[in-house]
């Protein structure tokens, strides 16, 4: 077994996969949200792959990263949807805050 595990959404809860079930999983469904900006764009996404480095504590399995603008590559990583979903939406309002100070 990978020592990072592998993991498949059911609904919004990830669940622990084998390489198989990983590999073959329907990739559409790890989209958590995605949102045009001014200037850019803020991608949310389910990564599939557990990214904690070091220590204790759940996996980390979702991503949020800006692509573009004054925030362009800023990324950060959650374990669950709802902190991801939460993240993304915050940083679409501040980029909007953004777009209207220029």
């Amino acid at each position: 077994m990978n020592r990072r595990g592998y993991y498949i959404l059911a609904g919004h809860e990830p669940r622990v996969a084998t390489l198989k079930q990983w590999a073959t999983a329907n990739r559409a469904d790890w989209v958590v949200s995605k949102s045009k900006v001014p200037g850019g764009e803020v991608s949310t996404v389910f990564l599939g792959i557990d990214h904690r480095m070091f220590g204790e504590g759940p996996p980390v399995l979702f991503e949020t990263m800006v692509f573009g603008g004054r925030m362009d590559e800023h990324q950060m990583r959650f374990c669950t949807w709802k902190e991801a979903l939460a993240h993304h939406k915050q940083l679409v309002q501040q980029l909007r805050g953004y777009a209207s100070d220029e």
